[in-house]
């Protein structure tokens, strides 16, 4: 007797509307196409540092708790040593029992912070263009992105004369990414400093979403981390990750420095969605924060070599595509100067093409169509490839 099945709306309507992420689209089908080449994702192709790894090796022989749950908020001497760093990185003093919440990366912890501070409908404010898995998140949690546009003809700066306008009653954050992604831009101290004033005037929240202030170039213009204002502590959520300076994508770590009213709400979401971060890479983020980083001097040397690289490459094509120069992070933004219909569709064609892989802009906000993020944190010989297809491609018969 074969047994049947019905079964009804079982995805959320929420999910149905969604899509992958187009960075991780491209990845998937650049990994389908024989010998493709790939600027799609951020991957860095540094290994985690031997220090970390050998420290992790060790603990493996003798911590017989090395495989157990920690704590939701994570491990007291790790929360103690980030607590430590944030003071030496930003001059503030926060208390690792109240402030500190150690996360599976800060994708995992913008998850639960905005599943902590939002209502269906809610609205957050995000950079136009943005990191393109903050807009699925908000949409899963059923809130709204509102677009701040940054100017183009500015470099991709924010101007922040555009912001009081986009704030509504239903506005709860202003998320900001700088250095950025896509840009590769630094945000403005002045800048900076507005929005820190307009949000703590309008009782709003700032999120700030760090994973690449290690990676700045020569003659760029100084970070700024707002976290290091002390006055617009009571307004900030601070997230630092491990992911990109430390070469630790695969261990999914990172933290939240936070309001200690706000913690206590986060610490409920954080105990029903992970319990908590993986136990054995915290006990590799302590290894790192033990430790001086001395291998952020060579990846600075060779990401800064690798983005002269990239920027040549682009200087060869200017009928292709006009950029701004990165500052920092590892991304370029260019935008598509030859015919086309949308980002999209030329990312798509570009790859099947000639096997190049390439995120659309349109991923990242409406101001991000009619460009594409290019990612120079891979080997030079993947850039000098990519780039070897496109001058031949648009020197053939595309028109």
């Amino acid at each position: 007797m074969t047994a049947e099945y019905k079964v009804v709306n079982t995805v959320a309507d929420n999910v149905l509307q969604l899509e992958i992420s187009a960075i991780k689209k491209m990845a998937m089908l650049s990994a389908r196409v024989d010998d493709a080449v790939s600027l799609a994702w951020g991957l860095p192709s540094f290994s985690t540092p031997d220090y970390i790894r050998d420290a992790v090796k060790q603990q493996l022989d003798i911590d017989d708790d090395l495989g157990k749950y920690s704590l939701p908020d994570g491990l007291a001497g790790f929360r103690q040593q980030v607590a430590q760093k944030h003071l030496a990185d930003t001059g503030v003093q926060v208390s690792a029992d109240d402030n500190v919440m150690i996360t599976a990366g800060n994708m995992q912890g913008m998850n639960i912070l905005f599943h902590s501070i939002l209502n269906e409908g809610d609205e957050v404010i995000l950079t136009d263009p943005c990191f393109a898995s903050h807009i699925q998140q908000l949409r899963l949690c059923g809130a709204l992105p509102v677009y701040w546009p940054l100017d183009e003809d500015n470099d991709w700066q924010p101007n922040s004369e555009l912001l009081a306008a986009r704030i509504t009653d239903k506005t709860r954050a202003i998320v900001i990414v700088s250095p950025s992604n896509p840009t590769g831009i630094i945000f403005s101290k002045q800048v900076l400093m507005k929005l820190g004033e307009l949000a703590r005037e309008r009782g709003l929240l700032v999120i700030i979403d760090d994973p690449y202030s290690a990676f700045i170039y020569e003659n760029s213009p100084p970070y700024f981390n707002l976290a290091a204002v002390p006055e617009f502590s009571g307004n900030i959520v601070y997230l630092f990750s491990f992911s990109k300076c430390y070469a630790m994508s695969g261990w999914r770590l990172g933290y939240m420095i936070m309001p200690a009213y706000l913690k206590q709400q986060v610490l409920k979401v954080q105990d029903a969605n992970i319990i908590c971060a993986p136990r054995i890479s915290q006990i590799a983020g302590m290894a790192a924060l033990a430790h001086a980083p001395d291998h952020l001097a060579g990846f600075i040397k060779i990401l800064s070599a690798r983005r002269a690289l990239i920027c040549e490459r682009l200087d060869q094509l200017p009928h292709v595509f006009s950029y701004s120069r990165p500052e920092a992070a590892y991304y370029v933004f260019p935008r598509i100067l030859v015919p086309h219909d949308n980002s999209h569709d030329f990312s798509i064609k570009l790859l099947e093409s000639v096997g190049v892989s390439l995120t659309p802009g349109s991923a990242f906000g409406p101001s991000g169509e009619h460009h594409v993020r290019m990612a120079y944190c891979v080997d030079d010989g993947v850039i000098n490839e990519a780039f070897d297809r496109i001058e031949k491609y648009f020197s053939s018969s595309y028109l």
